[in-house]
């Protein structure tokens, strides 16, 4: 997998989709671009990690009934003073 980040810093950016898409089909691996910042295409890079891990790409791979989405948000706790020091 080739991973084009940082797709939110446009005009600072280095290498053209195109250049990552022939480098990934040089390379025979998938290509994709995403901002984790911005949040663009970062679901769907895991999903297609994930879909190509063995045994998940099987016509008949359900995800389990009990698998749950998860979203993350900063909590209180994860901000530092402004010594440096974790407030845990």
């Amino acid at each position: 997998m080739l991973v084009g980040n940082k797709t939110d810093l446009s005009d600072k950016r280095q290498v053209s989709t195109e250049e990552g898409e022939r480098k990934a089909k040089e390379l025979n691996v998938m290509f994709i671009e995403t901002s984790a910042k911005a949040g663009y295409n970062v679901k769907q890079l895991f999903r297609r990690v994930a879909a190509a891990l063995p045994g998940m790409d099987t016509p008949d791979h359900k995800p389990p009934e009990d698998m749950q989405e998860v979203i993350l948000k900063d909590s209180p706790n994860d901000v530092k003073d402004p010594e440096g020091n974790c407030a845990c």
